[in-house]
């Protein structure tokens, strides 16, 4: 974890309005120090190039899921029917991060139905986070490049808006122009569950892209908006890489070849994502990235993929969407196991089960932890760059 940015100074989600006047409080959890730290045993020396590539270079997550959870996660519903989810600024301001990719939490939003995906709870997710953030100036918007580059330049944290599936447009293309319009520049093609688009990885049989969701990816090469397959089904993965007239992302996803679940990516779609010019984005949500190696999820678990992802399609198709928040995720996936299909995409293979993956519990540490590894393994400044962030940025100057 980094020195807080001297930028952030202290605000908090809704911090312009009156706590129990005008929204509901909920005790959440702490951004910081929630479990221990995790020790890499680096050197004086190490840790000091770990805090000078993050400072000379572009740190971005390809995904997270920035809010602060309750401290209760048996709260979690009462909370997310409130509509405000608090964004955890002082955790982000630890990170070291450039920019985040926030995909916000709409297969959990339940303001106006108990189930996920809704088109209104995307709106009131979308405006309240917009909202909040724009009254600071320590995390910003960002919708183009060069936004990005402007936020790395005056010290400031970008937050890319996404969503991890389209569920919520139904049949209804201009939708994709409202989100770009509010902001948005990354969506998903389904989630676990099949949509009006293709099929999700937690279905029996995956049909490919419909012919609806082709004209969706026609329309989001348009707009100029990344699309992600990471919870889409094989099939129908393979047939938005060839479709997509644009390199595509898996945000956040390991290798199947390593942990044998749907949850991860089999060498083929990978290959297919690669050789388009697409990026891989390595996964740390609690029990996805395991391996044989480190059944016990952790850092060392997450890197397994990383070392494997780079043998098969080369640096240059790799980087990091760690998947995480700021409180339980364990219990978070346990009181949403059945809105997310959760059970049907990681499978049940053997593995001890924990209660916070370490090393990358959460957006706070994981950056600092990812490069110290990688600084520790021999990794040259050159490398480390592209995965951290410089791979990313190739392939949204070519998307957006």
């Amino acid at each position: 974890m980094q020195p807080p940015n001297p930028r952030y100074q202290g605000y908090r989600s809704f911090d312009y309005l009156e706590p129990h006047a005008d929204f509901k409080v909920f005790d959440l959890a702490p951004e910081i120090d929630r479990v221990p730290a995790y020790d890499l045993g680096l050197s004086a020396e190490q840790s000091a190039r770990v805090s000078r590539l993050l400072t000379e270079h572009m740190a971005i997550s390809l995904h997270e899921h920035p809010k602060v959870l309750t401290a209760d996660v048996t709260l979690l519903r009462d909370y997310n029917r409130t509509g405000r989810n608090v964004l955890g600024y002082e955790g982000l301001a630890r990170s070291g991060m450039t920019a985040l990719f926030d995909n916000f939490m709409n297969g959990t939003n339940c303001v106006t139905s108990e189930h996920g995906w809704k088109w209104d709870d995307v709106i009131y997710d979308l405006g309240l986070r917009f909202a909040d953030i724009a009254k600071q100036d320590f995390v910003v918007l960002a919708r183009t490049v060069e936004e990005i580059e402007k936020a790395k330049a005056g010290g400031q944290l970008a937050l890319v808006a996404g969503l991890e599936a389209a569920t919520m447009i139904e049949n209804e293309l201009d939708r994709l122009d409202i989100l770009y319009g509010f902001g948005v520049r990354q969506i998903g093609v389904a989630y676990s569950q099949a949509n009006q688009l293709g099929s999700g990885l937690a279905e029996r049989a995956d049909a490919g892209l419909t012919n609806f969701g082709r004209r969706a990816v026609e329309r989001m090469n348009r707009l100029g908006m990344a699309i992600d397959i990471s919870h889409s089904g094989d099939r129908t993965c393979l047939e938005v890489i060839e479709h997509s007239a644009v390199p595509v992302f898996i945000t956040h996803a390991g290798a199947r070849a390593v942990w044998p679940t749907n949850r991860m990516k089999p060498d083929e779609v990978i290959r297919a994502c690669a050789e388009r010019g697409g990026v891989i984005g390595l996964e740390a949500a609690p029990h996805t990235t395991l391996s044989e190696e480190h059944r016990e999820h952790s850092l060392e678990s997450v890197m397994d993929h990383f070392t494997y992802c780079v043998d098969l399609v080369g640096i240059d198709h790799v980087a990091f969407g760690p998947d995480t928040n700021f409180g339980d995720h364990v219990g978070l996936h346990d009181s949403f196991t059945g809105h997310l299909s959760i059970g049907q995409a990681h499978g049940h293979v053997e593995h001890p089960r924990v209660p916070y993956v370490a090393g990358m519990e959460n957006p706070a540490e994981n950056f600092t932890n990812i490069v110290g590894w990688l600084v520790k393994h021999g990794y040259g400044d050159d490398d480390i760059s592209k995965v951290i962030g410089g791979n990313i940025l190739r392939v949204l100057k070519e998307v957006w």
